[in-house]
């Protein structure tokens, strides 16, 4: 199959059950210094670079796809995982929470979820279930990691589950508004 043919990730569904329920395509495992990024011309997941600070993803980082958010790039999504998955990796995951960031000056809000098909977090549905120095370390990961690469992030605080599914919906309708 060329690469002409062959469907860009970008394009996968949404979710049957979204905003509730979403697609997220991993681009970095949890526990990784490695940014690893989609190509989307090349269908592959590239190294952007290795993090400049001593500190990794506090949970798999990846997209939604058919998703547009404020920064031009597809929504981020951090995962909250027992085990890291993937590059590649689908996961169905449920959004709880929205961190509000801003990262050079624009808006560049960050959905957490959780994996539906984990029992781990099986009755988790909001980001006030997740222990409060597990949400700080998060905001603290996004606060630092840009540091000693000379750019500056900002966050905002937390928002709840019905925020982060409004930023999807929202997301999804700007990427359909969008001309191809």
């Amino acid at each position: 199959m060329s690469l002409a043919t062959r469907q860009n990730r970008l394009n996968l569904p949404l979710g049957e059950r979204a905003p509730d329920e979403i697609n997220v395509i991993v681009e970095i495992p949890s526990g990784s210094r490695n940014k690893y990024e989609y190509n989307k011309s090349l269908d592959i997941f590239m190294l952007d670079r290795a993090l400049h600070s001593p500190i990794f993803y506090p949970g798999d980082y990846g997209f939604a796809p058919r998703t547009l958010a404020l920064d031009g790039d597809p929504l981020d999504v951090l995962i909250l995982v027992s085990e890291p998955t993937f590059s590649g990796c689908l996961v169905v995951a449920r959004p709880i929470g929205l961190l509000k960031m801003i990262d050079d000056g624009k808006p560049d809000d960050k959905v957490l979820a959780v994996p539906v098909g984990e029992p781990d977090y099986a009755d988790v549905h909001n980001f006030t279930q997740i222990f409060p120095h597990q949400l700080r370390k998060i905001q603290h990961f996004f606060e630092t990691y840009k540091l000693l690469e000379g750019k500056h992030t900002s966050t905002g605080g937390w928002d709840d589950a019905a925020s982060a599914r409004r930023e999807v919906v929202e997301s999804a309708q700007r990427f359909d508004a969008t001309p191809t």
